[in-house]
């Protein structure tokens, strides 16, 4: 791994702890995740009073592709819910992306339409 790659890894790791002390410091039921690579579960999971999750999946990017970050997300909701025996209809997900030179509550969200909805639309 290189130097770069090193701190990139870094940066985001912060990032995913920043956020996860300012959401709790809001009162929010948070948790960062640990799985990676093919069953990876997403950077933090908040837990709904009404027995839903949230799974989040953290970006501090240079490049902005909402495409492949929604994929990623998509795909770690399902593993949550596999991994847990939860209905994947109590998980939520999206993806939460750091703006440079921003506080953390002005991160972009990015999510469906069918998912920001409920659509059941395949």
């Amino acid at each position: 791994m290189t130097a770069r790659n090193r701190a990139n890894k870094r940066k985001g790791a912060a990032w995913e702890i920043d956020f996860n002390k300012a959401m709790r410091e809001e009162g929010f039921d948070i948790e960062r995740l640990r799985l990676a690579g093919k069953d990876d579960e997403g950077d933090q999971v908040v837990r709904e009073d009404d027995g839903l999750f949230t799974v989040i999946e953290n970006k501090n990017a240079s490049a902005f592709t909402p495409g492949p970050f929604v994929d990623e997300m998509e795909r770690e909701v399902t593993n949550f819910a596999r991994h847990r025996g939860i209905d994947v209809r109590r998980v939520d997900g999206i993806v939460v992306v750091k703006r440079r030179g921003k506080p953390w509550h002005q991160a972009y969200v990015l999510t469906t339409v069918a998912r920001h909805f409920g659509l059941d639309i395949e």
